[in-house]
């Protein structure tokens, strides 16, 4: 998928929504355990109720993993039933020495077909290379994250006064451009957000941490967005795991459509077109 055929999704949907697919068996709705697949099966109703307002799908790909071969299958039927229409991303955080991470690549975008994964670049350049070299496909490196770690290495201050993140991402762009190179900045880091922005104006950023992690929507949007929106924010247990009853999918799809309403507002707000 191209920037340009995901900003159309954006403005069809008025939505830059992106559903985190993190589904646990001990979290899931008892009543699917009687399915063959009950993963699958939760995954086929939560995107059957929420991809009138996602732009994007998000499996992490540890909770398959941890499923042994069943997850696996049970992750690449989710891929198959995702619309082709929605922009897919493996958020399987790879990232080795150049020949082993030109199989990850291949994996995931070879033979699972996803549109994106993330990376880790914190062996360098060339640990990502190999994931840049698939044509139509995209990296999205992890750059400033949610979680209270990320203070321990991403803000250590670096070269010139920089932190090391602000590293990562100066250096990122002689790897690659806008058509084919994100970031992972987290919601609860609006605060840096803004700044982030100045250095790579066109870039996408992939935001989690909306909703069970406290980050503010509004405040995101009107810190990151840029002419192409340029913003895909993640919402994961919120939606996913809105209810816990038989009427899960029903909750998932007005938590959805909750946030492709504040959305829609905030596309009106501070999308700037030229």
């Amino acid at each position: 998928m191209t920037r340009q055929e995901l900003f159309d999704q954006i403005k069809k949907k008025n939505s830059y929504l992106c559903v985190g697919l993190d589904t646990d068996l001990d979290k899931i709705p008892k009543h699917l355990l009687k399915f063959s697949d009950p993963v699958f099966e939760f995954n086929k109703q939560i995107i059957d109720a929420t991809h009138e307002f996602a732009v994007a799908y998000k499996p992490n790909i540890a909770f398959y993993e941890a499923l042994g071969a069943n997850g696996w299958e049970s992750l690449q039927k989710t891929l198959d039933y995702i619309p082709k229409e929605c922009f897919t991303i493996a958020d399987a955080k790879r990232g080795d020495i150049g020949n082993t991470s030109a199989l990850y690549a291949k994996a995931f975008f070879e033979k699972m077909n996803f549109d994106s994964i993330t990376v880790a670049p914190y062996m360098g350049e060339d640990s990502v290379r190999p994931f840049l070299e698939w044509k139509n496909k995209w990296v999205i490196l992890l750059t400033l994250t949610s979680n209270p770690g990320s203070a321990d290495f991403q803000l250590l201050e670096a070269r010139d006064g920089k932190y090391f993140y602000e590293e990562v991402i100066v250096a990122s762009q002689r790897w690659a451009t806008a058509d084919q190179l994100m970031y992972v900045i987290g919601a609860t880091q609006v605060d840096k957000l803004a700044m982030i922005r100045t250095i790579v104006p066109d870039y996408f950023f992939l935001v989690p941490g909306i909703g069970a992690q406290g980050g503010d929507l509004d405040e995101v949007s009107k810190a990151g967005m840029n002419p192409q929106c340029g913003l895909l924010v993640n919402s994961t247990r919120a939606v996913i795991y809105a209810s816990s009853k038989e009427d899960f999918a029903e909750a998932a799809g007005k938590e959805a459509k909750h946030l492709q309403i504040q959305m829609a507002e905030c596309l009106d707000k501070y999308l700037s077109t030229p």
